[in-house]
């Protein structure tokens, strides 16, 4: 496996990219990409200024993983969006090694913060399905896993929650806000 940008002049590539993008977030986040045609324009949309790309690619140049950074805020801080990863290949170090590409590359830019949202639709945590308000960092400090939800995957990649948006997707379907220090003094302390 190797790691490469995502070119706007390699149309396979793009034709991959846009099919895992739908196929992969159809199970939990059904409205994120729900058809090829939407999963294409985000494809194409992340080939904008101020915006990076990286794949995964086996052997045999097909995609195992994508992964997107856009600049924010004169280049301090970055969003990662989006992250996904083949399903067979989920759980064997792609997803990492495709964050911490990006988080070399936002730092050769002067990047100081990588952040990201997570949504949570489908009650994957103890977030969602519940009134957030008024003490919403007791939530925030109690969460639970109930099912795959990435926000463990990016704490263990050195993100922390930031915060929530309580009801981003609908009553009692939170967006969780997160975030890593890209510093060097502060890399060395998260590991």
């Amino acid at each position: 496996m190797r790691i490469i940008n995502l070119s706007p002049n390699h149309q396979h590539h793009i034709h991959q990219a846009a099919t895992l993008l739908v196929a992969e977030f159809r199970e939990n986040w059904p409205n994120a990409w729900p058809t090829y045609q939407r999963g294409l324009a985000e494809v194409m949309e992340s080939f904008g200024d101020g915006r990076v790309n990286l794949v995964a690619v086996d052997d045999h140049d097909n995609i195992l993983g994508w992964i997107g950074g856009i600049s924010q805020y004169q280049g301090h801080v970055w969003e990662l969006h989006p992250l996904v990863v083949r399903r067979d290949y989920q759980g064997l170090g792609i997803g990492r090694k495709l964050v911490a590409h990006l988080e070399d590359y936002v730092r050769l830019q002067g990047g100081l913060t990588l952040w990201l949202g997570t949504d949570d639709e489908n009650h994957l945590t103890s977030l969602s399905g519940v009134e957030l308000y008024p003490h919403c960092w007791e939530h925030i400090a109690n969460i639970k896993n109930h099912g795959r939800h990435p926000y463990e995957f990016y704490h263990k990649c050195g993100f922390v929650i930031m915060g929530v948006v309580p009801d981003a997707n609908g009553i009692g379907k939170p967006d969780i806000l997160m975030a890593k220090s890209l510093r060097l003094d502060n890399h060395s302390e998260s590991k």
